[in-house]
């Protein structure tokens, strides 16, 4: 068990050290930018699936793409979007209960590596066609809000689980955060400059407040008292209350971090003064 393990690390470790290298051992490089258009969904306290049609919102990007090989490519990305979900839509009888909802628009940058299975690269005549995975790291902004009295009203300032009350000592939590991202697609050419990518990319947040819900109801007496009658009624918005209320009730699960994806199509036009006609697709042997 031990041996397969040390096995396993060695071809990681081969891996990231060809990562590494392949700016400076090959020459045949290309850049090039486009347009993405999709949508971006959610998974969160408020909708325990990735894939629900309900939560999509449309997004749309930038996206630059600098290939290091016909293997190996960078690509950086500028993305705006919405995510959203409603307990009106939940399939149990809590979250029904429970009555919350929101909306956060999202603008995000990322930064990912990818790998072709198959030679590709736009600017490359020979290479015509590959899926392709990728691992990454994003950095975003949220902002999510409510629907109150005909108006969307942002939740964070409104310390909706107590935060920033005397009660309870902790800060309201950063409305930027970061994200480990992957995925996958696959790439095809549309002509000799242009080139079609069809991807979808999970973002495994590292704040559980994306949609504003984590932990267990606060006292709404003491959140009316700090921030107000809007913020008491948005703190706890259940049609039935257990015997003495909520307070102490979960709300959440704060053990589980939130998700959002995005998955469209990239239009991108490469960037290369001369075509690499001359760069036949080849395959590199890592282990």
């Amino acid at each position: 068990m031990n041996s397969v393990k040390v096995l396993m690390q060695k071809k990681v470790a081969s891996l990231l050290f060809i990562a590494l290298l392949l700016p400076v051992l090959v020459p045949a490089q290309s850049r090039e930018m486009g347009l993405m258009v999709g949508v971006m969904g959610y998974k969160g306290d408020l909708n325990p699936v990735m894939y629900n049609s309900k939560t999509f919102q449309p997004a749309i990007g930038l996206v630059y793409r600098r290939a290091y090989s016909n293997h190996w490519a960078f690509k950086a990305g500028f993305s705006y979007g919405h995510v959203q979900a409603d307990d009106a839509d939940a399939k149990d009888d809590y979250s029904k209960n429970r009555n919350l909802m929101f909306r956060s628009p999202i603008v995000e940058l990322t930064g990912q590596f990818e790998f072709n299975f198959f030679p590709y690269q736009t600017s490359n005549s020979y290479t015509k066609a590959s899926p392709y995975i990728f691992v990454g790291l994003t950095a975003f902004h949220f902002n999510p809000k409510a629907l109150y009295d005909g108006e969307w009203v942002a939740l964070q300032p409104l310390g909706t689980e107590g935060q920033g009350t005397n009660a309870n000592g902790k800060k309201p939590y950063s409305r930027t955060s970061a994200a480990f991202t992957y995925g996958g697609g696959f790439k095809f050419k549309l002509g000799r400059r242009f080139g079609v990518v069809l991807e979808t990319g999970i973002r495994k947040t590292y704040t559980d407040y994306l949609d504003d819900v984590s932990k267990v109801y606060a006292d709404p007496k003491l959140i009316r008292f700090e921030y107000g009658k809007k913020a008491a009624e948005l703190s706890d918005r259940s049609f039935e209350q257990a015997p003495g209320g909520n307070i102490g009730r979960q709300r959440g699960n704060s053990r589980n971090r939130d998700f959002y994806m995005f998955t469209g199509v990239q239009i991108t036009y490469t960037l290369s003064r001369k075509y690499m006609d001359s760069c036949r697709p080849f395959r590199i042997k890592l282990w």
